[in-house]
């Protein structure tokens, strides 16, 4: 039985044979899969908009997958990346969620943790579709920061804050919370949809992502504020 309903996903893996082990067990979770193997392809690929959730490699020939998602999100392209790294690549996995991916997997990894990120990704992008909003008000403001929840817009002092859909979760799942406390943990199953351990860092990054973009000064910010010895709580001053 389908966990949920066809999605299309795009490979871009230099290695033809992990490309297609991808590509066979996507697809036994029922979505459509499509492989290219280098960098500069797969980008054209990657930015036309066809695709719900783009597996990126960071050691491309062409292009590489950290210019391939700095490209993307800076033509504002919101399609979930799922990074593949070299387990000795920690700097490229940090850099690779700075720049605007949604999660990694190091290399060597296991089909179950493949197919259970995908799962996750999805999940989190089917509970915050339209058709899927909690009920409550759909235009949310604090002070200068104004966030669409039907359209996924979010404006800082009138001014547009382009945001990855990853960021926008979180912010969202905030907002929606105001004046509430939140560990990493709490905040992983509720914006990733998953408690791996060791991955509560993913959180921290994230953070201090959305605090760059919605933060006149993020070392003193006025909005995600630290709760220390917890984790993280959003303002509750209108």
């Amino acid at each position: 039985m389908l966990d949920s309903m066809e999605k299309k996903i795009l490979v871009i893996e230099d290695q033809r044979d992990i490309a297609e082990l991808i590509a066979m067990h996507l697809r036994d979770l029922g979505h459509r899969v499509d492989c290219t193997h280098e960098g500069t392809g797969g980008y054209e690929a990657a930015r036309s908009g066809r695709y719900d959730l783009i597996v990126l490699d960071v050691m491309l020939p062409g292009r590489d997958g950290l210019d391939i998602v700095r490209g993307l999100r800076m033509e504002k392209v919101t399609t979930p990346v799922l990074m593949l790294t070299a387990r000795s690549t920690e700097i490229d996995r940090v850099l690779g969620l700075e720049l605007g991916a949604d999660d990694y997997l190091t290399k060597p990894f296991s089909i179950p943790e493949l197919q259970a990120r995908v799962k996750a990704i999805f999940r989190r992008l089917d509970m915050h579709g339209p058709s899927n909003q909690e009920s409550g008000p759909t235009r949310l403001e604090f002070g200068e920061l104004a966030i669409d929840t039907t359209s996924r817009e979010v404006r800082l002092a009138g001014k547009p804050v382009p945001l990855t859909a990853k960021e926008f979760d979180l912010l969202l799942h905030f907002v929606r919370h105001p004046g509430r406390a939140f560990t990493r943990m709490q905040l992983l199953d509720a914006v990733w949809g998953t408690t791996f351990e060791g991955y509560e860092h993913n959180v921290n990054t994230h953070i201090n992502r959305l605090r760059s973009k919605i933060e006149a000064d993020p070392a003193n910010p006025r909005y995600v504020l630290t709760v220390r010895g917890v984790g993280y709580r959003f303002t509750d001053e209108r």
